[in-house]
């Protein structure tokens, strides 16, 4: 691979690569690192219902691993990886997640897409110290020394998404959907209470549907009858395919009918088809189609390595930074070991972001731009809006606990 093409390795010194410090000093916890080597894990869903959404991850996650070792490694070390699949199943990744802590003894696991296996995992990685790099958008309320959040949690999408389509639509009522488990039943109890108590306006249906479900038909027939101004739809994974193209065929024109959606990234439109989801909003805080040096440089990397029919999401976007910036804290620590990674966290930048640039907050959230763009028929996102300055990261915001 290129790296000439890479923007941001031109930010990296040179001396960083020429002397790797003494193994007993940079790992004093019995991490697997080597004078040569330092392994992490990968555990996302490459099977199942997930597996539509979480495979770009992994995918990201290689990419980015390449080029940090192209550019001299960590601290002088190369990064191997072991991978695990989750198989969407909750109890796997905690299993997995084990293993990869207990024996293989991985210093850091980028991995999990729901939130269901982060919570799956959670207790593992605090019971036995380990790192985890979680990259999906997700509902908030939790803070942990193990985890760094490279995803949007609440406020910088689901608040500042509906704010935006009630100002710029004038949407006075909602009907909630979402696949049924805490990511979207948690976001729409908060999108509930801020379209009630902020934004004064009506939610009038909500809805779960269990992981994998096909059959939309019904909702559908009750959302002619409410005709909401706003659908706003969570359903995740391979659950899209049908309920997309169902609203189609029942004659729902996404361009007359606003429909905002947090949990459909170029990834799950692959799967969709552009053509069935036309004219719906995504609030997100990357697009593949941002126009910037870094994106340029990193859509061009990712096509070379996975192929130029290959389309990156939100997510696939946000998995991409968790081995820069778990190299970029090591650095600083001057050390593998999970305490000092976790405490020199707060503060560390990566100017090299697709998105543009991040800063991981002392919450271990990172600061990032919010966007809100417009599906078209080719399967990309046009960006509609995004907020002039970073958004602060607030995982337990005030009055929607």
């Amino acid at each position: 691979m290129g790296m000439a093409s890479v923007p941001f390795l031109g930010l990296l010194p040179r001396s960083a690569f020429a002397q790797a410090p003494a193994t007993s000093v940079v790992n004093t916890t019995g991490l697997a690192v080597t004078d040569t080597e330092v392994t992490v894990g990968i555990l996302h869903s490459v099977t199942g219902t997930m597996a539509i959404s979480e495979t770009g991850s992994v995918q990201a996650e290689k990419l980015a691993i390449e080029q940090i070792n192209a550019s001299g490694g960590v601290l002088g070390r190369k990064i191997k990886f072991i991978q695990e699949d989750g198989a969407s199943d909750w109890p796997t990744f905690a299993e997995k997640a084990k293993k990869l802590l207990v024996n293989d003894k991985c210093a850091a696991v980028m991995g999990c897409w729901t939130s269901a296996s982060r919570k799956a995992v959670l207790p593992v990685f605090e019971q036995y110290n380990g790192m985890l790099y979680y990259p999906t958008f997700y509902e908030g309320l939790e803070q942990s020394k193990n985890v760094i959040y490279t995803g949007q949690e609440a406020t910088q999408q689901i608040l500042a998404g509906l704010d935006w389509v009630a100002k710029e639509k004038g949407a006075k009522t909602f009907y909630l959907l979402g696949s049924d488990y805490i990511w979207p039943r948690t976001s729409n109890k908060i999108a509930r209470k801020h379209i009630e108590n902020k934004l004064k306006t009506k939610v009038v249906g909500e809805e779960y549907f269990p992981l994998g479900h096909t059959q939309f038909n019904s909702v559908i027939n009750k959302i002619k009858l409410t005709k909401p101004d706003v659908i706003y739809a969570i359903i995740v994974g391979g659950s899209n395919v049908a309920f997309y193209k169902q609203l189609k065929a029942a004659g729902i024109d996404l361009t007359k009918q606003t429909l905002m959606t947090i949990s459909v990234t170029e990834d799950e439109i692959d799967g969709i088809g552009g053509e069935n989801i036309a004219g719906a909003y995504a609030c997100m805080k990357y697009f593949q189609s941002l126009d910037n040096p870094n994106n340029k440089a990193f859509v061009s990397e990712f096509k070379k390595m996975w192929g130029e029919k290959t389309v990156i999401g939100d997510v696939t976007q946000a998995a991409y930074l968790g081995p820069w910036l778990w190299k970029l804290t090591v650095e600083k620590a001057g050390s593998f070991d999970i305490d000092k990674v976790a405490e020199a966290s707060p503060d560390i930048e990566f100017k090299g972001a697709p998105e543009g640039y991040v800063k991981i907050h002392p919450n271990h959230h990172l600061w990032s731009k919010t966007r809100v763009g417009r599906a078209k028929t080719d399967g990309q996102y046009e960006v509609v809006y995004e907020t002039a300055d970073l958004m602060e990261p607030d995982p337990f915001p005030k009055g929607y606990q």
